[in-house]
């Protein structure tokens, strides 16, 4: 697979991560407003100059949230021209690979080549567990699901498969997809054996929200020389770092925002860990390798004053990370705020205008 690069010369980029749910306020899911919410969230975050909007999908949580992540893309395609729209990421192992790719390829098509395709092998146990697929099976499900996706991008001709888990007979996988030779693939990487696969297929990076700086600095360092070992080149806009962020007035809205935010991570937590008693119980997401520690799921996050904000943002970058996808709590005045006081001082001359406008 071919480098995936989008390059930019701007100092820093911004763009979201995202999550929507079909209910809002006093609305119940039946109304689908909060979808209709997520939509002009997004809507704005273009208009103030945000890059792309990369949106989870998810089941089986009661929590109403997005679980047909594409389609929701597609609709914000319709409200958007330049933003580029990420998911963050497809679960390989919950879908069929043909209609996935058929999917992908018509958002491809009808965004005018803007579809960020983030890809990954799931990590919540009640996912695994209520689509009834052995964890054990993810990794190997993943990557027969994405052969037959790039060969369905890639082949005008006809073709079959035969593997382990699908069995595709003649087939020609229709439309192809806008960007060439397919939509750029993401994947979210932590542990360095998982980095080193991701630069040898030439995928672009998130990197988790909860790590460090120096962390940052040393799997960004891995990236760029596991790339280069490959013969492919590096762009900082191949490695996209997840940050949730807060813009408070003082020190006492800044930590009734973090207990917020631990109280909502801790739920995310007891839907990713597998029971005590079964295989691997203790393994999972990401988050859990912060999770046992008080306070290790929001240390990094981006919560204070404009100021402190633009200092750990500032650390970030003196590390190598150019471009940050933002989890926002507070909705649509957050998102203004941090374009307002934040964005500028990160930002090319020509973004920072088009943000003020």
């Amino acid at each position: 697979m071919r480098n995936q690069t989008r390059p930019s010369n701007a100092a820093m980029k911004f763009g979201l991560f995202t999550s929507a749910q079909a209910n809002s306020g006093d609305l119940g899911p039946e109304s689908g407003q909060g979808f209709r919410d997520y939509l002009d969230f997004n809507v704005a975050a273009e208009q103030l100059g945000f890059q792309s909007s990369f949106l989870v999908e998810h089941h089986f949580t009661g929590w109403k949230q997005v679980s047909s992540t594409l389609m929701l893309l597609t609709a914000l395609a319709m409200r958007t021209a330049r933003l580029r729209l990420g998911s963050a990421v497809m679960v390989l192992p919950w879908h069929n690979p043909v209609l996935l790719a058929e999917e992908a390829a018509t958002l491809d098509l009808i965004s005018g080549g803007r579809l960020d395709l983030g890809i990954g092998k799931g990590y919540r146990h009640s996912e695994f567990k209520g689509f009834q697929i052995a964890p054990e099976e993810a990794e190997a499900r993943f990557d027969e699901a994405l052969e037959i996706m790039i060969r369905a991008w890639t082949e005008r001709s006809r073709f079959s498969h035969r593997g382990r888990f699908w069995h595709f007979e003649d087939i020609v996988v229709e439309p192809p997809p806008s960007q060439k030779p397919h939509p750029p693939l993401w994947v979210a990487a932590g542990s360095a054996n998982s980095i080193r696969r991701a630069a040898a297929r030439g995928f672009n990076l998130i990197l988790d929200q909860y790590a460090g700086p120096q962390l940052i600095a040393e799997r960004i360092a891995l990236y760029k020389a596991e790339l280069k070992a490959h013969g492919l080149s590096f762009d900082p806009m191949q490695v996209a770092v997840a940050r949730q962020v807060y813009v408070a007035n003082d020190e006492a809205d800044k930590e009734a925002a973090l207990r917020r935010q631990a109280a909502y991570t801790k739920r995310t937590v007891e839907v990713s860990r597998a029971p005590t008693h079964a295989p691997g119980g203790n393994e999972g997401s990401h988050v859990l390798a912060y999770a046992d520690r008080p306070g290790g799921t929001e240390e990094h996050a981006l919560y204070g004053t404009p100021e402190e904000i633009r200092a750990k943002l500032e650390e970030l970058r003196q590390v190598g990370a150019k471009y940050v996808l933002l989890t926002f709590s507070g909705g649509v005045a957050q998102l203004q705020r941090f374009a307002r006081e934040v964005m500028p001082s990160f930002s090319s001359l020509a973004d920072a205008a088009a943000a003020a406008e």
